[in-house]
């Protein structure tokens, strides 16, 4: 979104919130908010922040366990989990329990569009989420539960969103801190937790059993949410095989073609060994992923590849 349309949008948002006669009342809140004591004041505010941003309403444990994360630490501490009690207090009523969906919301519509309105209250949200998502995919807790078997994830009910989130938070906005975290991630991607739970939410890719060994490993990771400075570091590092297929056969290219990332797919190009005819175990090229998804962009970039052959039917067709 342009820098102009964002402001006009600020704008216009800020303009109902004043005309509800309820942009004072947010303000005041928040000044309230600010002014308590102790810790009180961050978990409002996070609270907010999370709620606000998130990329699907959150359940109440979830953002429990978000506020608990300390950001960079390898140790999950459960001893800074607060409670859902604790953290409506400290938001003075404005985020409420949906108990109906058993998630967490803002109180009113209107606070949203507030929010967004000032963003001035949250400093980097998407790149602070993305740290805090990685800091707990990297603890020694998620790292000791097994992708290869029916897991016992009770405890870890952070372990789903961090898994499929992370990495759009990452492309909003990504800091020093998050490029780290997300390449020590990355590193041992293959058999990692959070690889089979974001898969699991992939629809319509051929979803079949996961087996023991199998591949998604972090190059794949990172073209799937079209991270560009992430997917380039990782060429760098040349720890991974740029035609390497994961278990359904897609490569990095077949993913950023297939979510339509067109600058991922443009960087995985400049690659003299990349194959961009290379199939998938069901005849699926990067091109057919393009088209069927309505990814025009990506078809022309593809087309402008002299190798690539529109006109070759996929096996599977």
């Amino acid at each position: 979104m342009q820098e102009s349309t964002i402001y006009r949008r600020r704008e216009r948002l800020g303009k109902i919130t004043d005309r509800l006669g309820l942009g004072d009342a947010y303000q005041a809140t928040i000044v309230r908010i600010k002014a308590q004591s102790g810790d009180k004041p961050r978990l409002g505010m996070e609270a907010l922040m999370w709620v606000s941003h998130a990329g699907r309403p959150l359940g109440a444990e979830e953002l429990c366990h978000a506020l608990a994360v300390e950001l960079g630490s390898t140790d999950f501490n459960s001893q800074n989990i607060p409670s859902i009690s604790t953290i409506l207090s400290c938001c003075q009523g404005l985020i409420t329990v949906d108990k109906k969906a058993s998630t967490v919301r803002l109180i009113h519509f209107t606070l949203q569009e507030y929010l967004s309105a000032h963003p001035d209250f949250f400093s980097r949200p998407h790149s602070t989420m993305a740290e805090t998502c990685l800091t707990y995919l990297n603890s020694e807790q998620v790292e000791a539960l097994s992708a290869d078997s029916s897991s016992d994830v009770l405890g870890t009910s952070f372990l789903e969103y961090c898994s499929a989130y992370w990495g759009v938070h990452a492309k909003w906005e990504l800091s020093d801190d998050a490029m780290a975290l997300a390449l020590c991630l990355l590193e041992g991607y293959d058999g990692h937790i959070s690889a089979k739970l974001l898969l699991e939410q992939v629809e319509d890719v051929y979803l079949s059993p996961f087996q023991t060994g199998f591949r998604f490993g972090g190059l794949h990771c990172a073209s799937f949410f079209g991270i560009n400075e992430l997917v380039a570091a990782l060429i760098q590092i040349q720890r991974f095989d740029i035609n390497g297929g994961d278990l359904w056969g897609h490569t990095p290219l077949a993913w950023a073609a297939y979510n339509g990332h067109d600058e991922i797919v443009k960087i995985l190009l400049e690659e003299e060994a990349v194959d961009a005819n290379q199939p998938n175990s069901y005849g699926k090229t990067p091109l057919s992923h393009a088209a069927e998804n309505g990814h025009g962009g990506v078809v022309e970039i593809l087309l402008g590849r002299g190798e690539v052959k529109p006109a070759e039917p996929d096996i599977g067709a």
